[in-house]
């Protein structure tokens, strides 16, 4: 049976509507010895909002991520939903929670944001062969109901994404110009999302975000990005996984899918659920 928590792919306006946010960047503290990244990886994602082509799996470990993924989309396809309404994966999946909770991705993203941490999100964006949608430019932290700004996202390649099959991209330094105007994107568009920041190249320089299947990059909340559709006969499955600090306050029940994986919550304002049971 479908989880409640999978077929959402976009938050409703009503998630964000009145609350007062205060959003932006926070970047990564310069004096902190990274203990995975480098301090070079480190100044470009304070330059540039994003840090990419890290190895985490080796072939055989993401072969059996895969694999898995495929069981799931099956599922989640033959109750109804589709590959992109798989989220919050991590409350109903074990497989999702583990991958949220590893320590080879929570390393880097301790560098980033500091010893205390927590993954709150987890969304697959699987696009299929010729499935005609792209990704429109935007930022992430205009969906959320979180303040302050102090997430990053981990894009985890599941297949390999390069741009044949529409892998992401970024506008290089977006990150330090606040929250972007934007406007609501129209079905003709054929948006998975549901806004559009315009003319991006005044906000920066584009990047191609090209991962190796196993490989994950991390991006600002701030960020803006997005891809193109995908047409070719590939298909390109990406699963990201949020994390932030737990001084961000979550609105409208979002504090109750944080999980404490590094550290602590002094505060005791996220729920950290357990791991689901596996099946």
């Amino acid at each position: 049976m479908a989880s409640r928590h999978e077929f959402r792919t976009v938050p409703d306006e009503q998630d964000i509507a009145g609350i007062e946010r205060c959003l932006k960047f926070h970047p990564a503290d310069s004096g902190r010895a990274p203990g995975v990244l480098t301090v070079e990886q480190l100044a470009g994602f304070n330059e540039d909002g994003f840090v990419k082509g890290l190895r985490i799996f080796d072939a055989r470990e993401i072969t059996a991520i895969r694999l898995a993924f495929d069981e799931i989309l099956a599922r989640v396809s033959a109750a109804g939903g589709d590959s992109y309404s798989i989220s919050s994966a991590h409350l109903s999946y074990a497989l999702v929670y583990d991958l949220l909770t590893d320590p080879r991705i929570v390393s880097p993203v301790r560098d980033l944001l500091g010893d205390d941490i927590i993954g709150w999100g987890s969304h697959f964006f699987c696009k299929l062969p010729h499935d005609g949608k792209s990704v429109a430019w935007h930022q992430d932290a205009s969906y959320w109901p979180l303040s302050p700004s102090k997430t990053v996202t981990v894009w985890l390649a599941i297949d390999d994404a390069d741009i044949e099959n529409a892998c992401m991209r970024f506008i290089a330094g977006s990150q330090w110009k606040g929250h972007l105007t934007y406007r609501p994107s129209s079905p003709e568009e054929h948006n998975v999302l549901n806004q559009t920041v315009e003319k991006p190249e005044q906000y920066g320089a584009e990047v191609v975000d090209e991962l190796g299947a196993g490989e994950i990059s991390i991006h600002s909340d701030l960020l803006l990005h997005g891809s193109e559709a995908n047409d070719s006969d590939r298909r390109r499955c990406g699963l990201t996984l949020r994390y932030c600090t737990p001084d961000v306050r979550a609105a409208n029940g979002w504090n109750a899918k944080g999980v404490v994986v590094s550290g602590s919550d002094p505060d005791g304002h996220w729920g950290d659920p357990p791991r689901p049971l596996p099946g």
